[in-house]
Order: C-alpha cells, then sequence, then structure tokens
C-alpha cells in the first residue's frame, strides 16, 4: 500500500510534470508526498559559498511552497525537506532509504548539464538503486 510518495523537484518541466503524477497517485491512494529537493553544492567551493547557498535557498523555498500550495488545492499533503549534496542522486536514494517512502516519482531530465540519450543522469542513478519502485515522468 502506498502511503508515503518521494518527489524530487528541482524546477524543471519534467520535475513539475512528476508532481503533477505524484498528486494524481496520492489523490487514489490517500498518500501523503514529501517533496525533496537537493542544492548541488560542488566541493571545493569555498568563495561566496554562503551567498550561493543563501539565493539558492530562498528560491527552492519558494518553489516547494507553491508546489504545497498546488498539492493542498487537490486536497494532497505536502510536506519538503531542502538538503545541501554534491550528488543529487545518491541523495534522493539516501534520503529515501531513511525516510521509508513507499515510491518515488522522479522527472527523466532536470536541470543538469550533462544529459544522457534517454534518462537524465539522476534518474538513471535512481531508477538503478531505489529499493522502492520508481516511477519516471517524461
Amino acid at each position: 500500500m502506498i502511503k508515503k510518495i518521494l518527489v524530487p523537484i528541482d524546477g524543471s518541466k519534467n520535475s513539475l510534470r512528476g508532481l503533477n503524477e505524484a498528486i494524481y497517485i496520492a489523490r487514489q491512494c490517500n498518500a501523503t508526498l514529501i517533496g525533496l529537493n537537493v542544492i548541488k553544492v560542488p566541493p571545493g567551493i569555498v568563495l561566496n559559498k554562503k551567498k550561493l547557498e543563501a539565493g539558492s535557498l530562498k528560491t527552492v523555498q519558494m518553489m516547494m511552497d507553491a508546489a504545497k500550495t498546488k498539492s493542498g488545492r487537490h486536497g494532497v499533503q505536502f510536506n519538503y525537506k531542502i538538503i545541501k549534496g554534491a550528488d543529487p542522486g545518491y541523495d534522493i536514494i539516501r534520503f529515501s532509504k531513511n525516510h521509508k517512502n513507499d515510491l518515488i516519482v522522479i522527472g527523466a531530465r532536470g536541470l543538469g548539464a550533462i544529459k544522457e540519450t534517454f534518462l537524465g543522469s539522476v534518474s538513471n542513478y535512481v531508477l538503478h538503486k531505489s529499493k522502492v519502485p520508481v516511477l519516471i515522468v517524461k
């Protein structure tokens, strides 16, 4: 039974399509959505790190608040978490394991600069490493 659905959101069109699909599934199953955003902080960045993080955090919070409002309009509970990490795919899998999600709904391609032929590198990693079902939305 699906009760907790993890939805990684990075602001891309595909991640927002993933949110829409997750809302639909959550309504059918009476499940809760957990939005996740990984603020990518490459290792070794020291100059203006706090300024970079503060700007990114404010933008991500606005995006997650909009997702919460959208979910609420459809009668779906939405909580979110913003984390920092160097590898979004790894961080999504680690978060999913720690929070015991029943399903991950992720967009096929996000905002990353490197794209693979059919899937984005993050969604591909999540698909192959997840222990719970993964729905990839194109």
